[in-house]
Formats: structure tokens, sequence, C-alpha cells
């Protein structure tokens, strides 16, 4: 597929802004965005955006219209800073769960070139971890654990700092002027890491059972109930509302795992773990750090390197995941992915 032009990413937006448009109101609209174009030169845009599967039309002869498909909305550019500037009553987002995402998903998320860049991170990384003693392997573990535990955590507002963190870990020591809670979460994801790397081979497929068992270790102590939620759950700094129906949360979780199980790439199938998770919020606290161990738990179990996200900026997180919760497009996210895996690969030496 070729690279979506300036004029045809306007019309994507114009089309999750309206949903679905005849092709003189597409024109009409571009014209008023000072977008110098000929009806007949949409007209054959958008044969072109249709042929690619980014959109769809619907009717027939002057009745005919565009929406936009699945793929469409996953490959739809957004910078995400700017749109998450705009206060979430206003922005032009969705508000509800969109039922068709997660069963219309392709089985690949990445192009040939960005497959390319993250097999060549994946056999540095293979080829390091094969040339160290297991003393350091041991040593680099534990630093990725402190390291991973701490950035996860911070997301989620936590307020130790790294170094607390690890003579948390280290030490067993909790950090003066913080409640106990902070300490537990980051002892939880050290515990539920630990798990993940010794039992590998579960997660090359991912279940729901492996999810919620994920999800109980990560809330160990936490009070948070366990298992599927059945009372609905807000997402602070998004419009989005996440399902609140428990059958239908059930199917959701289903339609993810299918997704996911039938992705052709170790990195596609981590990265939608993560993203789905978080998009459909099953459990009433904890999503998050459940899709981020939970896309750790795929990597390692294909051989790939885990995240730390340790370079991540927080803020740049919230904002892309508020684009996929939205808008369903993944672009912002999967800079963020790309960036931390070839980060992760560069830098961990675990076995």
């Amino acid at each position: 597929m070729k690279p979506i032009t300036n004029q045809q990413q306007r019309v994507l937006k114009l089309l999750i802004m309206e949903e679905k448009m005849q092709s003189s109101q597409i024109h009409e609209a571009l014209l008023k965005q000072n977008e110098k174009c000929s009806l007949i030169t949409v007209k054959r845009m958008l044969s072109a955006l249709v042929k690619n599967g980014l959109i769809e039309s619907t009717g027939a002869g002057r009745s005919t219209a565009y929406r936009l498909t699945t793929l469409g909305r996953l490959k739809l550019p957004i910078e995400a800073t700017n749109y998450s500037k705009t206060e979430p009553d206003k922005r032009f987002g969705q508000t509800n769960y969109n039922f068709e995402l997660l069963k219309e998903l392709p089985t690949e998320l990445f192009d040939k070139e960005e497959l390319n860049r993250l097999a060549e991170a994946t056999r540095v990384f293979q080829n390091r971890k094969k040339n160290v003693s297991p003393v350091i392997a041991k040593k680099e573990l534990e630093r990725l654990v402190i390291e991973l535990s701490w950035k996860s955590s911070k997301i989620e507002g936590n307020t130790y700092t790294l170094l607390d963190t690890e003579k948390l870990i280290m030490e067993h020591s909790e950090a003066p002027g913080h409640n106990h809670a902070e300490a537990q979460m980051i002892l939880n994801h050290k515990d539920t890491f630990t798990f993940i790397h010794q039992h590998a081979d579960q997660f090359k497929k991912i279940s729901r059972a492996n999810i919620e068992h994920v999800h109980s270790l990560l809330t160990h102590d936490l009070d948070v109930g366990k298992g599927l939620r059945s009372s609905p759950v807000g997402v602070v700094g998004s419009r989005y509302r996440p399902l609140d129906n428990k059958h239908q949360i059930t199917d959701a979780v289903q339609s993810l795992i299918s997704s996911v199980n039938g992705m052709k790439s170790s990195y596609a199938k981590s990265l939608m773990a993560l993203l789905g998770i978080s998009y459909i919020q099953p459990f009433e606290d904890g999503n998050k750090r459940t899709s981020r161990i939970m896309a750790n738990a795929i990597l390692i179990a294909h051989d790939c390197a885990p995240l730390s996200y340790r370079s991540v900026d927080e803020n740049a997180y919230r904002e892309a995941m508020f684009i996929f919760y939205e808008l369903n497009s993944l672009v912002p996210f999967k800079n963020i992915y790309m960036e931390q895996y070839l980060f992760a690969a560069e830098n961990y030496a675990i076995a």
C-alpha cells in the first residue's frame, strides 16, 4: 500500500467526524479547508482509498456514500498532543465502544519496513543475551524488573522514584512518606513479571484465564475485585465510555483473544493485547497494568525483548491511548511501541 497522502488524510479525518459522506459533500468540505481539488479528483481519491481498504462505499448512483473501514481507522494519522489539548467534551472522537473494531482487525499491524526494523532489533537482543554470563543475565533481569515496575506504576500515578523502587525490590524497604498501596503495586509488578518470565510457554497464545491470572497477580492485596467487572468504569481525561454490560465485556474479551492469537507477528500480537485490554477495560481497576504485562508475556513467549517503558513520556503514553479510545487510530501508540521496543532490544540482555 502506498503512503497516505496529506489530501487523503484530510478525507479520512472528515469521515471520522461525519461518519458517512457523499463525494460531493467531501468535495465541498475540502474546498472550505482551502484544499484546491475538483470533484473528479475527489472521486478518484475515494476510489483509491476504497481499493486500499481504508474506506468503503454504501448505496449506488447518486446515493453512494463513503465510510471509514476498521483499517482506515487504525491507519488514521493523528497528532496526539494537539488532539488531547482540546477538552474531552469538545473532541470529535467517538464516545462509545466500537463493536466492530476488535472483530475486524487485520492479521498484521506493522508494514514491511517496520517489521524489518523490529526483526533486526530482535536479532540484536537475542545475540546479546547469548553472550552474557549467568551472573550478568541475572543482574540484567533485576534491572529490567525494577525499571518496568517503576515506570508502569508511575504511569498509574505512583509517586515512588526509580531509586525508591530499587530499594523496595532489592531490600524490601518501603520509602517513607508513601502509602503502603504504592509499595504493593510495585511489588505486584515484580511478582507478576517473575511469573510470566518463568511460565513463558503459557503465553504463546493468550486466553481469558491467563489474562485474569495476570490481573489477579497485579492487584494482589490492593482491594480490587477479581474477574471481569459487572459495573461501569470511566476513563479520566477522555470522553470514551467503555462497555458496562458483563456479557458484552465477555464477548469483547473473546473477540480480542481471537484476533490476537490470529495475528502473524509477535509484535502485532503484543501491541494489540496492550491496546485491546486497555480499550475494553474488562476489570474494575488495573487494566493498563494488565495490558502492559500481557504484552510483555507475549514478547517473552516468542523470544523477543520485553518492554520496560523506561524512556516513555507518561503524557505521550496517555495521549496516544486517548487517540485509540476515541478514534481507534493506532498510529501514535504504534510509534511509542516501536520506540520502546528498539530501546529495550538495545538496552537489556535477559535470558
